[in-house]
């Protein structure tokens, strides 16, 4: 297929490929992604494990890696950031956020995500025609039926290549590949985000369970299709 840009795929185009996407290995589709949209292609990182990072810079050495440093997050996290960049020698985009004068998760819980993550993401994708996440189904109930390949709200094509990946999966990968990941994974942290709304969870919870804990929420916005 010759390179398209994200407004030349309609929707009906984007549900086909999202279903014959279901059967190929992620370095495929990570394949396709580039031959499609590089240079105007970037991967975003939460930091957790670097498996789709391993995945990505096999196919194309200088994707670009987009890490939100939202002023919150755990030292772990970014010392985890340094120690992949040196890994892999990574084309990374810090997207660092501004210091406010009050604390946003204390003054406006709700919205500090979009004001924060959000917005940074936004930054970081104007002029990009395609972006790809680690997002999974098996994460959480919200993400099940999360699509390989669709339209965000941007307007851009939005690829998570794991998507139909399993925790065993990740972890077997991680193991078989040598992966750098988050040490806070060994540390009851399945899922992590900003410090001050993430908890270790305890056996038997959601793996999201800890994210927002006590809060009617269980997305940041970034991967609102």
């Amino acid at each position: 297929m010759a390179p398209r840009t994200a407004d030349e795929f309609t929707d009906a185009e984007l549900a086909e490929l999202s279903s014959e996407f279901e059967d190929l290995p992620p370095g495929k589709i990570i394949q396709w992604a580039v031959d499609q949209f590089a240079p105007n292609l970037s991967l975003s990182a939460s930091m957790t494990d670097a498996v789709l990072i391993d995945m990505a810079v096999k196919v194309f050495p200088a994707i670009e890696v987009v890490f939100i440093d939202t002023g919150y997050h755990f030292p772990e996290t970014l010392e985890t950031v340094e120690r992949v960049r040196r890994h892999y020698g990574l084309n990374l985009r810090m997207m660092t956020v501004a210091p406010h004068d009050e604390e946003l998760w204390v003054i406006d819980p709700e919205n500090c995500c979009s004001a924060v993550k959000v917005g940074q993401l936004d930054r970081a994708l104007t002029g990009k025609e395609a972006w790809m996440s680690g997002l999974r189904r098996a994460e959480s109930e919200i993400r099940a039926e999360a699509p390989i390949i669709a339209r965000d709200l941007r307007g851009l094509v939005k690829l998570n290549p794991l998507a139909n990946w399993s925790d065993l999966d990740v972890k077997g990968y991680i193991t078989d590949h040598g992966v750098p990941y988050n040490p806070l994974l060994d540390q009851g942290y399945p899922s992590i985000g900003c410090m001050p709304c993430t908890r270790p969870i305890a056996e038997g919870e959601d793996p999201r369970s800890g994210r927002w804990a006590g809060r009617d929420k269980s997305e940041c916005g970034l991967h609102l299709m």
